[in-house]
């Protein structure tokens, strides 16, 4: 099936998240940005705007051009190491993407994310409307993982779930993973001469999944498994994901001339921030058991309430993800708790009425409201 019927997609989005890795911006023996193709980048972007798009940039490279700076040469880092590295590798990145789109009209914004930012209910939301906030002031973000201060528990790992997490958090329509290899392939080209370009890829199979190689070594921590990774968060939200060439000059306007890429389509459509949000949580700080009746009103679209609520586990706050689990144990759902779990173990088997005497405080009639729930 030919990729050209969804050249247009790319045009056609309201709000584009793109993804450069650190091979693409950064000469890896050098540790200085490759200037030209970051103009030719910026001046996709500057389009991109000008058509009224909203577009967010996801950038790796910090660490890249920190450590040959604090010559820390090609040796495996430390934690802290990449730490520093990306402390003094951002002033550099944000500096280039700033002076580069700065000539053409437009602003940048620098945003620095942990997992726990797209986690922790609070800082999803903090973060959600400050970029909300700057992209209809027409500023650009430019985001990448806080490696100062991240631990390896904090940690995305990699940039692509990075993006694929914002383009869930921020209900984006397409995202752009901009590569070394020009789509996904059924096998690594680089290694096998019969390996065939999918141009379009609409559920994740376990067929796809064995097609998809190794991270290749070296800064980056990326890979063709790690975008496969970042398309099934992407499809569960409802948006599309392109792979493309972003070794080229002017990556984006190929996409739209009809380069080749792999297109991967999401079947249903987009869900509400706050559902691909909770569908996608990945760690959720507790569970919660219900029985079959409160299973089956889920079922009919209504809230889960203190009464058919049989098992708190965890150790979860109000405003945390937590996962939904029948009788039996099995997850049928992930929702947001409207209580912590002290208070949820308070009132479960109660009926909404007694929440007040029970708690000394009237909360929400409902353990998960509706609207904060997604069904497996």
């Amino acid at each position: 099936m030919s990729g050209k019927r969804h050249t247009e997609d790319l045009a056609r989005g309201k709000r584009i998240i793109v993804k450069i890795g650190s091979a693409l911006l950064v000469d890896s023996e050098r540790g200085t940005l490759h200037r030209r193709w970051l103009e030719a980048l910026a001046d996709d972007l500057a389009a991109c705007r000008k058509r009224g798009q909203e577009v967010i940039v996801v950038s790796s490279g910090a660490i890249a051009v920190g450590r040959r700076h604090l010559g820390l040469g090609e040796v495996a880092l430390k934690l802290e190491e990449k730490q520093a590295a990306a402390a003094t590798g951002m002033i550099r990145l944000a500096h280039a993407y700033q002076e580069t789109l700065a000539h053409r009209g437009v602003t940048v914004a620098q945003v620095l994310l942990t997992l726990e930012d797209t986690e922790s209910r609070r800082r999803y939301l903090n973060a959600r409307n400050t970029l909300d906030a700057l992209l209809r002031l027409g500023a650009v973000p430019l985001i990448n993982e806080n490696d100062t201060v991240a631990t390896d528990e904090i940690r995305f790992g990699d940039n692509d779930r990075l993006a694929a997490r914002v383009s869930a958090m921020m209900s984006a329509d397409t995202l752009v993973l901009l590569s070394d290899i020009d789509g996904f392939y059924s096998a690594d080209p680089r290694r096998d001469a019969h390996a065939r370009l999918i141009p379009e890829v609409r559920a994740i199979t376990p067929d796809i999944e064995a097609m998809a190689g190794e991270a290749k070594p070296g800064d980056g921590s990326g890979g063709m498994v790690t975008k496969l990774a970042a398309a099934r968060i992407c499809l569960g939200a409802g948006c599309r994901v392109v792979i493309a060439d972003g070794t080229v000059l002017h990556p984006l306007a190929r996409i739209e001339d009809g380069a080749p890429c792999t297109w991967f389509v999401p079947q249903a459509s987009p869900r509400t921030a706050r559902k691909r949000w909770i569908a996608g949580a990945l760690k959720p700080a507790g569970a919660i058991g219900v029985d079959a009746g409160a299973l089956k009103a889920l079922r009919q679209g209504r809230s889960l309430l203190p009464a058919g609520v049989k098992v708190i586990e965890g150790d979860f706050e109000r405003g945390d993800a937590v996962i939904v689990k029948d009788a039996r144990g099995t997850e049928v759902g992930r929702g947001i708790s409207a209580y912590s779990a002290a208070d949820a173990r308070r009132i479960m088997g109660y009926k909404s009425g007694e929440i007040e005497s029970l708690l000394g405080y009237r909360g929400r009639d409902e353990m998960i409201h509706r609207d904060d729930l997604v069904l497996s």
